[in-house]
């Protein structure tokens, strides 16, 4: 018997988000004419052009690569957690630590896909690693709050963009 979740085609970030109802086929149409002549990643291009939201970005993204989308907002961290990982790591990866269940670090990242990142994580911690997905906004936001950062010190552009293998981006 062929498992069918292994036969799914993986769709592409555009599709997702017309399938969402939060893009046009015409939105689309038009952010890839200028992708193709200006470059730079689709869902840069239609974050700035006002077609979507981060948010609709992230949603898209945990659908296309399932890998759980979780508002940050949503959780209350607790200091024995975040402990376990230095600010400058957090900063580094764009990432915030959130649970501990036994040998299981739970974060949320701005980019789920980064190996290196996920890594590195694992390896000062010397947990495994259970990934979710979140917006770059809010993450810069938890982690300004639970590590008492100041505005000044940490914007949310340095967290970086969540960059896909089809070269789509938050």
């Amino acid at each position: 018997m062929s498992n069918l979740f292994n036969k799914k085609k993986k769709r592409r970030l555009g599709e997702i988000l017309i399938d969402q109802g939060v893009l046009t086929p015409e939105g689309l149409d038009n952010a890839l004419t200028k992708q193709k002549k200006e470059g730079g990643l689709l869902g840069e291009l239609l974050l700035k052009m006002g077609l979507v939201k981060e948010e609709d970005i992230v949603v898209a993204l945990a659908d296309q690569f399932n890998i759980p989308y979780l508002p940050v907002q949503n959780c209350d961290v607790s200091r024995s957690v975040l402990d376990l990982v230095p600010v400058d790591l957090v900063k580094k990866i764009s990432f915030i630590p959130i649970d501990v269940i036994g040998n299981v670090l739970t974060v949320i990242m701005v980019d789920p896909l980064d190996e290196r990142g996920r890594k590195e994580i694992e390896e000062i911690t010397g947990m495994k690693l259970q990934v979710l997905v979140g917006t770059a906004t809010e993450i810069g936001i938890a982690v300004r709050k639970y590590y008492k950062i100041k505005d000044s010190l940490l914007s949310d552009s340095s967290f970086k963009s969540t960059k896909n293998k089809n070269g789509d981006s938050t």
